[in-house]
Protein backbone atom coordinates (compact mmCIF):
# COMPACT_ATOMS: atom_id res chain seq x y z
CA UNK A 1 0.00 0.00 0.00
CA UNK A 2 2.59 2.42 0.58
CA UNK A 3 4.11 1.96 -2.96
CA UNK A 4 0.69 3.41 -4.45
CA UNK A 5 0.86 5.59 -1.66
CA UNK A 6 4.24 7.30 -3.37
CA UNK A 7 3.14 7.27 -6.99
CA UNK A 8 -0.17 9.42 -6.00
CA UNK A 9 1.75 11.95 -4.22
CA UNK A 10 4.87 11.91 -7.32
CA UNK A 11 2.73 14.43 -9.00
CA UNK A 12 2.57 16.38 -6.10
CA UNK A 13 6.22 16.54 -5.39
CA UNK A 14 6.49 18.57 -8.85
CA UNK A 15 8.59 15.95 -10.26
CA UNK A 16 9.02 15.07 -14.06
CA UNK A 17 9.51 11.60 -13.39
CA UNK A 18 6.36 11.67 -11.96
CA UNK A 19 4.15 13.09 -14.41
CA UNK A 20 5.35 10.69 -16.66
CA UNK A 21 5.12 7.63 -14.56
CA UNK A 22 1.12 8.92 -14.10
CA UNK A 23 0.72 9.15 -17.83
CA UNK A 24 2.15 5.46 -18.40
CA UNK A 25 -0.15 4.43 -15.51
CA UNK A 26 -3.04 5.98 -17.23
CA UNK A 27 -2.17 4.51 -20.59
CA UNK A 28 -1.90 0.90 -19.60
CA UNK A 29 -5.19 1.56 -17.75
CA UNK A 30 -6.73 2.70 -20.89
CA UNK A 31 -5.24 -0.24 -22.84
CA UNK A 32 -6.63 -2.97 -20.18
CA UNK A 33 -10.23 -1.10 -20.51
CA UNK A 34 -9.92 -1.67 -23.89
CA UNK A 35 -8.86 -4.68 -24.11
CA UNK A 36 -11.57 -6.47 -21.62
CA UNK A 37 -14.30 -4.35 -23.14
CA UNK A 38 -13.77 -4.77 -26.81
CA UNK A 39 -10.69 -7.50 -28.00
CA UNK A 40 -12.01 -10.26 -25.29
CA UNK A 41 -15.23 -10.50 -26.00
CA UNK A 42 -14.92 -10.60 -29.71
CA UNK A 43 -12.42 -13.38 -29.27
CA UNK A 44 -14.73 -15.29 -27.24
CA UNK A 45 -17.68 -14.92 -29.95
CA UNK A 46 -15.41 -15.90 -32.45
CA UNK A 47 -14.33 -19.19 -30.48
CA UNK A 48 -18.43 -19.61 -30.21
CA UNK A 49 -18.72 -19.09 -33.89
CA UNK A 50 -16.01 -21.07 -34.96
CA UNK A 51 -17.58 -24.43 -32.65
CA UNK A 52 -21.11 -23.61 -34.08
CA UNK A 53 -20.10 -24.10 -37.21
CA UNK A 54 -17.48 -26.95 -36.55
CA UNK A 55 -20.57 -29.00 -34.80
CA UNK A 56 -22.37 -28.46 -38.22
CA UNK A 57 -23.74 -31.85 -39.53
CA UNK A 58 -25.78 -33.09 -42.40
CA UNK A 59 -29.55 -32.69 -41.97
CA UNK A 60 -29.02 -29.31 -39.72
CA UNK A 61 -31.79 -26.92 -40.08
CA UNK A 62 -29.44 -23.21 -40.79
CA UNK A 63 -30.05 -19.74 -40.98
CA UNK A 64 -28.11 -18.03 -43.34
CA UNK A 65 -26.56 -14.32 -42.37
CA UNK A 66 -29.22 -13.11 -45.35
CA UNK A 67 -32.03 -14.73 -43.33
CA UNK A 68 -32.32 -17.82 -45.47
CA UNK A 69 -33.68 -21.15 -43.09
CA UNK A 70 -32.38 -24.27 -45.23
CA UNK A 71 -31.26 -27.54 -44.51
CA UNK A 72 -27.54 -28.87 -44.95
CA UNK A 73 -27.38 -31.36 -47.57
CA UNK A 74 -23.74 -31.75 -47.54
CA UNK A 75 -20.62 -30.07 -45.89
CA UNK A 76 -16.90 -29.69 -47.31
CA UNK A 77 -14.03 -28.15 -45.54
CA UNK A 78 -14.84 -24.60 -46.36
CA UNK A 79 -18.53 -24.84 -48.07
CA UNK A 80 -22.06 -26.77 -47.61
CA UNK A 81 -24.82 -27.07 -49.93
CA UNK A 82 -28.34 -25.66 -48.48
CA UNK A 83 -31.50 -26.76 -49.52
CA UNK A 84 -33.84 -24.30 -49.32
CA UNK A 85 -37.92 -24.73 -49.18
CA UNK A 86 -39.83 -27.58 -50.43
CA UNK A 87 -38.50 -27.61 -53.75
CA UNK A 88 -36.04 -30.54 -53.43
CA UNK A 89 -34.08 -28.78 -56.81
CA UNK A 90 -33.50 -25.59 -55.25
CA UNK A 91 -29.37 -26.55 -53.85
CA UNK A 92 -27.44 -23.53 -53.40
CA UNK A 93 -23.26 -24.21 -52.40
CA UNK A 94 -22.09 -21.38 -50.01
CA UNK A 95 -19.18 -20.69 -47.48
CA UNK A 96 -19.35 -21.77 -44.11
CA UNK A 97 -19.15 -18.50 -42.91
CA UNK A 98 -22.42 -17.42 -44.39
CA UNK A 99 -23.92 -19.23 -41.93
CA UNK A 100 -25.83 -17.39 -38.97
CA UNK A 101 -27.22 -20.23 -36.88
CA UNK A 102 -27.65 -23.61 -36.47
CA UNK A 103 -30.47 -25.65 -35.08
CA UNK A 104 -29.82 -29.38 -34.95
CA UNK A 105 -31.79 -31.87 -36.46
CA UNK A 106 -33.89 -33.99 -34.27
CA UNK A 107 -32.89 -37.60 -33.88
Amino acid sequence: MEGFTLLLDAPAMGSASGAGLSMVISIVAMLAIFYFMLILPQKKEQKKMQEMLGSMEVGDVVVTTSGFYGVLIDITEDDVIVEFGSNKNCRIPMRKSAIAQVEKAEK
